[in-house]
């Protein structure tokens, strides 16, 4: 049997404009685990195991040695925007399979200013070359100089063309998300804008503009995966989060098969992780109430309303129609803002996300709090491909 796994420490620091701040990894590490081990009330000493997430600053162990030098196991992890996902997922394995009664899972990146490239470095092969020769054959343009709008923005076009979705709905999805963060002392931006500030914002890749965009980021964030015998021991009950359901799916063949830039952007993925998550918690969709999802751009948001099962294919926008995904509405999607708001770091999106989703579930969201809310379910997706969902419920 299986151990059940509790996240009873989060922390992290405020997301940033790039070089906005003077610091290195070490520091971003020290302060975020630092609030998490505040947040639960446990000495680093008891860390069995620690997963350090980055995609551009191996240095797991380098960053963890000031918070302390214990001679643990520490694995430096990297798996696209789904780093600190996956950094998470393996302390979760680590206390679920009984090798660890206490785990740390960190995630953190300094990044450049302006838009990611396609990752192309010594080695011709890039992470997401099939997926970019994929949307290219779907539609025969010129490679944008910005791969990552151009693929999300041909999903959103895609979209568009097949069920009716208009830039107005995407236009939405970035107006909410930046209305929610106006709430959040951890996000990049806090700032409200007008739905006509969205829509007329620079335009960086047909529909999305640049208020419907993550920005890159600098930040750090921490969660800490411990056994049921490690919450009875340091009684821990009242502030433990259970991780009921977390699976990480890739793609298979017909991510590619038919050129689409949906399936391309990673839309069976999202579907068959949640089914997986899902069905290991034991929930539906329907019993979730509070949604944090990889709004890398806002025409991800919509399509994977449809992967999660929130809407039937095709009709995401529907919900958009209905103001199902804000306060008062089915769901609350995204209430620190999303990526788009919240900004963008991304070894650390995944474990933010988690961060978020234990602070709704304790009720300690402050002006974001999502009322009732007792199942949570988090959305960390990074091309190349990886897709990482979880579920989280109040431990007991």
């Amino acid at each position: 049997m299986a151990n059940r796994t509790f996240v009873v420490g989060v922390g992290m620091t405020k997301f940033e404009k790039p070089g906005s701040r003077d610091w290195e990894y070490p520091d971003m590490a020290k302060e975020a685990v630092g609030k998490a081990l505040e947040d639960a009330g446990v000495a680093y000493g008891k860390v069995e195991a620690a997963y350090a997430g980055s995609m551009y600053g191996a240095m797991g162990q380098r960053a963890l040695y000031e918070t302390g030098m214990t001679g643990i196991p520490v694995m430096t992890v990297a798996n696209a925007c789904a780093t600190g996902s996956s950094a998470l997922f393996l302390a979760r394995q680590a206390v679920r399979g009984g090798l660890a009664d206490c785990a740390l899972a960190l995630g953190m990146e300094k990044m450049q200013k302006g838009s990611l490239g396609a990752g192309v470095g010594k080695s011709k092969v890039t992470i997401i070359d099939h997926h970019l020769n994929s949307m290219v054959e779907g539609r025969p343009w010129e490679m944008d100089k910005a791969p990552m709008p151009q693929m999300f923005g041909n999903a959103g076009r895609e979209h568009m063309e097949k069920y009716g979705s208009t830039p107005d709905h995407y236009a939405w999805i970035g107006w909410k998300n930046h209305k929610h963060s106006v709430h959040n002392p951890y996000a990049q931006f806090q700032d409200e804008y007008s739905l006509d500030d969205v829509r007329n914002a620079t335009m960086i890749f047909d529909p999305l503009t640049k208020l419907q965009c993550s920005p890159t980021s600098d930040g750090a964030a921490a969660a800490l995966v411990v056994s049921e015998r490690f919450v009875d021991e340091h009684g821990l009950g009242d502030q433990a989060v259970e991780i009921a359901g977390h699976h990480i799916a890739t793609d298979t063949p017909d991510s590619f098969e038919d050129h689409s830039s949906i399936q391309v952007v990673g839309f069976g993925c999202s579907q068959r992780a949640a089914r997986k998550a899902m069905d290991e918690a034991q929930v539906a969709i329907d019993d979730v109430d509070v949604i944090e999802l990889h709004d890398c751009f806002s025409a991800n948001e919509l399509i994977t309303y449809e992967a999660l099962g929130m809407a039937d294919v095709g009709e995401g926008h529907k919900l958009v129609d209905d103001q199902a995904t804000t306060y008062g509405g089915k769901w609350v999607v995204n209430p620190s803002g999303g990526l788009i708001s919240k900004g963008h770091p991304l070894g650390a999106t995944g474990i933010a996300q988690c961060a978020e989703l234990t602070w709704q579930l304790r009720g300690k969201a402050g002006g974001r709090q999502v009322e009732g809310a007792r199942v949570a379910l988090q959305h960390n997706i990074g091309l190349g491909s990886a897709c990482a969902v979880a579920v989280y419920k109040p431990a007991f």
